[in-house]
């Protein structure tokens, strides 16, 4: 006990506890020391580690090189093909595939492979346009009921249900019944490039962006919520609010920023449901209007030659098959790779 008294004693020396430092006691390090030695983490940002565990995932990886082929046959391909989506060649009709023509031809002497890229392409803009009204509509409700509470949050979430009891694809069909008729009208009346735009596109087209607006937010808008519930409770919007900042402000500088990796997860996987929803409206033949098309009316041009024609069907459908999967794998990754709390 002397001994530990001593030792932890300002004036005890190492002579007086019996033993003597040497010089030889202590060495530099070599190089093999130096390798053994446990280093600390390099400090990254979140964005480069969710993109280093995103190409971990090699699944995810996959599924974004088959994507990035997809909207590069879809918008680039058609600059390499004679013709577009109207153009008939005459005495090429209902040609099975060939060098010529590698996915065929239709029954008016239409490139098959031509009109798959265009009909691609209206289905990932359709996507992604759908997804971005959701991500308005949805992140800007969720964060208004999480952050305000109480009755606002209570009554803004009793819309939610109700909105959730609604058939969607009736509205659909309804909206799209409904403004037929006047769109035509607006446009036989109006000359302007928007009208024509919108006569392209055709009132199905415009009624799925008018029901996403309407009824495909409420799921944005409860993942939202329920981040904004539990940030507003942190120190730092406690700090923001005892220096005096707006309501409005901690939403747009504080909240947002730091529900940032939900939004995009849940955007990204709302574009294969809008994707889905439009090739089943056009297949039922509510969808795009003629000559403009989509993979879904392709199938459904297709039901009418399938014994002789099967490879109409057949291709529309693959490309459409595996780019929804590839959206849902790839949204399954991100999801992965923005949640720290999947982080090792």
């Amino acid at each position: 006990m002397e001994n530990l008294t001593n030792f932890f004693s300002l004036q005890t020396t190492p002579e007086d506890l019996g033993f003597e430092i040497l010089d030889n006691d202590f060495l530099k390090a070599d190089a093999q020391d130096k390798k053994s030695f446990i280093t600390k983490r390099p400090s990254v940002s979140y964005w480069a580690d969710a993109w280093r565990r995103l190409k971990e995932n090699k699944v995810a990886m996959v599924a974004l090189g088959f994507l990035i082929i997809v909207i590069i046959f879809a918008f680039i391909g058609p600059y390499f093909v004679k013709g577009d989506y109207t153009t008939q060649f005459r005495g090429d009709e209902n040609l099975y595939p060939s060098l010529k023509y590698p996915f065929g031809t239709d029954k008016l002497g239409r490139n098959i492979l031509t009109r798959t890229m265009y009909g691609t392409r209206v289905s990932l803009i359709v996507g992604v346009f759908a997804s971005l009204i959701v991500l308005i509509i949805g992140s800007l409700y969720g964060a208004i009921s999480g952050y305000f509470g109480d009755k606002i949050d209570l009554v803004m979430m009793r819309v939610i249900d109700l909105v959730y009891s609604v058939p969607d694809v009736l509205v659909v069909i309804l909206i799209s019944i409904g403004i037929n008729e006047p769109l035509r009208s607006w446009v036989n009346n109006s000359h302007s490039a928007f009208a024509q735009k919108l006569s392209t596109l055709g009132p199905a087209l415009i009624s799925i962006f008018i029901a996403f607006g309407l009824l495909y937010w409420v799921g944005m808008a409860r993942v939202i919520r329920g981040q904004v519930l539990m940030l507003k409770q942190q120190e730092f919007v406690m700090a923001v609010n005892a220096l005096g900042g707006s309501k409005w402000r901690i939403i747009r500088r504080h909240l947002y920023p730091n529900c940032i990796g939900q939004i995009i997860v849940m955007t990204a996987m709302q574009i294969p449901s809008a994707i889905f929803l439009e090739s089943f409206l056009s297949f039922l033949g509510i969808g795009v209007q003629a000559p403009m098309t989509s993979l879904g009316a392709m199938a459904a041009d297709a039901l009418g030659g399938i014994y002789s024609f099967a490879y109409r069907l057949i291709i529309p459908s693959i490309i459409l098959s595996l780019m929804i999967l590839s959206l849902n794998l790839f949204s399954d990754g991100l999801r992965d790779a923005l949640d720290p709390r999947l982080k090792k």
